[in-house]
């Protein structure tokens, strides 16, 4: 048995979304190579507003950019297993050279990777967001594990609470 999807009104759906995001900055960017083979890798996510596109740091000269440019796109996914959140992006990648965005977005953080924002081999990874996916279970493993402990005592785990829907961008 299939479980249904929740279509939530559009802004009820992106402030979910922003949330999961916020809550959990880091992300694996999947991306297709040249033979059309996934290639997964931690990213972490820039800016504070989700509003439909993501943005990452990248290195010009790295395969994930190679990889979006033969076909650009790709899925982001973000996880937070304490609070049992998930999220699955699908969109479009796109390379942005934009220096006056990456000073916008830059962060003391990523001195670990790049000089500066002025970087030459620093560009800005811009995901416009088509599809999205989201569950999230309110009260995370506790709340999980409560259901599945009444529904092994009673035979009943159908009120296992859950939050999950699709928002099409």
């Amino acid at each position: 048995m299939t479980e249904p999807v929740v279509r939530p009104d559009h802004a009820e759906g992106v402030q979910k979304i922003a949330e999961i995001i916020k809550d959990q900055r880091m992300a694996m960017l999947v991306t297709l190579d040249a033979r059309g083979v996934p290639n997964s890798r931690p990213m972490a996510t820039q800016g504070d507003d989700f509003t439909g596109t993501l943005w990452f740091f990248t290195d010009r000269n790295s395969p994930k950019v190679r990889d979006v440019t033969n076909n650009p796109r790709v899925n982001v996914v973000y996880m937070k297993s304490a609070s049992e959140s998930y999220l699955s992006v699908v969109g479009t990648a796109t390379i942005d050279n934009d220096r006056d965005r990456m000073r916008a977005m830059w962060s003391a953080w990523m001195r670990s990777w790049f000089d500066s924002a002025d970087d030459p081999n620093l560009c800005l990874m811009r995901i416009d967001v088509e599809d999205a996916e989201y569950w999230d279970t309110p009260g995370g493993k506790v709340a999980s594990l409560m259901s599945l402990v009444k529904g092994a005592i009673t035979g009943d785990g159908g009120d296992m609470e859950s939050d999950h829907g699709r928002v099409s961008f």
